[in-house]
């Protein structure tokens, strides 16, 4: 069964008949729109996605950290200053 995250869930069929007023209704909260009774699409503010893409650059950026923290021994030294 398919995890549904969003605030408020509206068949296809219904979301084509008047998606102006479904956004409307939803304010800012998360929309998701079922096809079949799957998620087809979400809708979500700009915003919000922006910050989940910021969250995932944050965990890529992480995992290279940790992958390099294995790799010290190849570290340089380097004096601040002279950056």
């Amino acid at each position: 069964m398919q995890a549904i995250d969003a605030d408020v869930v509206i068949s296809m069929s219904e979301f084509k008949k008047n998606p102006a007023a479904v956004l409307r209704d939803a304010k800012s909260r998360p929309v998701v729109v079922l096809s079949h009774n799957k998620a087809a699409f979400y809708r979500v503010k700009p915003a919000l996605f922006e910050a989940l893409l910021e969250e995932l650059a944050d965990q890529d950026l992480h995992r290279t950290v940790l992958s390099r923290m294995g790799e010290r021994s190849l570290a340089l030294e380097v004096d601040i200053d002279a950056i």
